[in-house]
């Protein structure tokens, strides 16, 4: 038997083709090219949004622009006579008797009263909001025994309940506090239930399989998810306790924004009146603010559309 073998001066493949790849002059041409290349193409620009193209205005000067408009507008139809002083009176005027109303103290003394009180009547109903929609939406017997209740209690105006407030609690402050706590607990209730009934299930499925208990489930997955619908119904409540403020200090009262009203309205002083309102209105205002700043920091998690 014979074995053939390869020639011994086979070795391989022939390579000799190759060492023209590994010239240098033809490396150092290729780079000349791409660098030239590179030069070649144009510059890029980053893409700008169309809403940060526009002419940059201050944000505070477009949200003032209205006001002030409204607060010219007032000026000039009380200059031209066409509001009278009897009808209503002018924003030098109104200015004027302001000024007077807090050099006396008169103005700064009621405006704590009634701040007081709204602060008694939120705490109050937002312990009271809250609580019922806490255990109406985590439970279901919960929700079979409170819910109906409620839905039925908050069709029934706070203000018509005035009178029975009155024979339950007197002419004190008992009575003026428990509207302003009546007219804010039904909306964070709705709110707060609503946002724990519109936490998304598979979330909670996913807590559950991640070991997760009942209690760690509501504080790391349904208080949450339910924190937008709370701020959101707290910003309703501010809203309702003072237009809650406006009838509760009708009702026999002494001190207060509420009183100063009813005595410019004894005396048909607008001048008074219209001041008494603007301190409603810019108290409101402030609490809003306050509110949506501790929204702004408590959701930052969540990432919202602001508008362009």
């Amino acid at each position: 038997m014979s074995i053939s073998h390869a020639p011994p001066d086979s070795h391989g493949p022939d390579i000799s083709g190759i060492s023209e790849f590994a010239d240098p002059k033809s490396t150092d041409t290729e780079s000349a090219d791409i660098k030239s290349a590179e030069h070649a193409l144009p510059e890029l620009e980053p893409i700008v949004p169309a809403s940060t193209r526009r002419t940059r205005v201050p944000r505070w000067l477009r949200r003032t622009s209205g006001p002030v408009l409204l607060l010219a507008l007032w000026q000039v139809l009380s200059g031209t006579g066409v509001l009278t002083a009897d009808v209503l009176a002018s924003p030098g005027t109104i200015a004027r008797v302001a000024g007077d109303l807090v050099s006396d103290g008169s103005l700064t003394n009621a405006m704590g009263v009634s701040l007081q009180r709204v602060a008694v009547g939120l705490l109050l109903g937002t312990v009271v909001g809250t609580g019922l929609a806490l255990v109406s939406g985590l439970f279901r017997i919960g929700e079979d025994l409170v819910d109906a209740s409620v839905q039925m209690l908050r069709t029934v105006p706070f203000v018509g309940l005035i009178p029975l407030f009155i024979i339950w609690f007197g002419i004190g402050e008992a009575p003026k506090v428990a509207i302003i706590t009546l007219g804010v607990s039904f909306p964070l209730y709705l709110n707060v239930y609503a946002g724990i009934r519109g936490v998304d299930s598979q979330l909670i499925e996913a807590g559950e399989s991640l070991g997760l208990s009942r209690w760690g489930l509501v504080r790391h997955v349904v208080l949450p998810g339910a924190l937008p619908g709370a701020m959101t119904g707290l910003r309703y409540s501010l809203g309702i306790a003072w237009l809650a403020l406006v009838f509760a200090e009708q009702i026999n009262a002494d001190s207060g924004i509420g009183f100063l009203m009813v005595q410019a309205r004894d005396f048909l002083r607008t001048d008074v009146i219209v001041v008494c309102l603007i301190v409603y209105a810019f108290l409101g205002l402030l609490a809003d603010f306050i509110v949506r700043s501790l929204e702004r920091l408590l959701l930052q998690w969540r990432p919202t559309f602001t508008g362009r």
